[in-house]
């Protein structure tokens, strides 16, 4: 019952956003944030705090975990491994770049990660994934929305504007589907950016993106054991634990590459974790001050722009080549 009030108000501003989003056709992701941080006065509210907490916390792992449903190690092989090595090398080098620059910036380097992460695998879905396992801080959640917000902004315009820089380089089709695919931060970016030029494009454009997101929870991983490491030389006295949402995620994906689930349990699944996802961000977004996200300033914009950059460099140069 101490919950339930703010799980009841996240939920709704959440569906509120997903009706904002299929009427105008915009992300969902960005709605929800948008206006969690219009109602951040709620979380004062004694009688919400300790439910949008909860929300923030645990849907947000149950939608990351459902998202192995969506993956398999088939679709690796699918893709060839030249492609599949040109994606990690463009996630990690993306995430390095992400470190250099906040430093530079005078940001913190956990921060470099949490966008660069965001910006190399999967937009929305990965900050909240690499958030989720960052030790808790000051600055988590302005930090988790602010990436949010830019990576999404971000792979909007992407969505415009690649597909017509894919026509004037006159790339072909299967480099067209590796460049949108390799470079734009969402899935539902890529889905329309790719379909936008054909459907065989929108098909391939697709499975490169998904393989990009295969290779989230490594990253997780990776950046559960150097946060642990005190990249940040902050003092952090817990112990390595592997999360349990990792952990079905990867048996999620297991189960997916070995046997093959109904396309109902699948597609429930994806519903589901869409679900959980927008209501855990709007919950965030609810714990967000305003204020807080624009003391900031144009340091994350730079930073994520620079990000976004890189990588859509590096993937069209390997595009156009190799």
């Amino acid at each position: 019952m101490r919950v339930l009030p703010g799980i009841g108000v996240s939920t709704l501003v959440g569906l509120a956003a997903l009706f904002l989003s299929q009427h105008y056709d915009a992300p969902a992701m960005l709605f929800a944030l948008l206006l969690g941080i219009a109602l951040s006065f709620l979380y004062e509210d004694t009688h919400c705090k300790a439910g949008i907490e909860f929300t923030a916390c645990h849907f947000l792992r149950i939608g990351v975990a459902l998202l192995g449903l969506r993956i398999a190690f088939g679709d690796l092989a699918a893709l060839g491994w030249t492609t599949a090595l040109l994606l990690v090398v463009a996630i990690i080098s993306t995430i390095g770049v992400g470190i250099v620059l906040a430093k530079t910036l005078g940001l913190q380097k956990r921060f470099g990660v949490l966008t660069g992460g965001a910006v190399g695998i999967c937009g929305a879905s990965a900050a909240m994934a690499i958030a989720a396992v960052m030790p808790e801080s000051n600055h988590k959640d302005r930090d988790t929305s602010l990436t949010i917000i830019g990576v999404t902004s971000l792979s909007t315009v992407a969505m415009v504007l690649y597909p017509i820089i894919a026509s004037a380089l006159n790339l072909d089709e299967t480099n067209t589907s590796i460049f949108l695919g390799g470079t734009i931060h969402d899935v539902a970016q890529v889905v329309g950016a790719g379909y936008s030029v054909s459907e065989q494009t929108g098909d391939l454009a697709t499975l490169t993106k998904l393989v990009r997101v295969a290779f989230l929870m490594p990253v997780v991983l990776c950046t559960l054991l150097i946060l642990r490491l005190n990249v940040d030389q902050v003092a952090d006295s817990k112990p390595l634990i592997m999360p349990k949402f990792l952990i079905i995620f990867v048996i999620l994906m297991t189960i997916n590459s070995v046997i093959e689930i109904p396309a109902a349990i699948t597609n429930a699944g994806a519903e589901i974790s869409r679900y959980a996802l927008v209501i855990s961000i709007t919950a965030i977004g609810m714990k967000s001050n305003l204020k807080s996200l624009l003391e900031v300033g144009i340091r994350p914009i730079i930073l994520m722009v620079s990000e976004s950059l890189w990588i859509a460099g590096l993937i069209l140069l390997a595009v156009c080549y190799l």
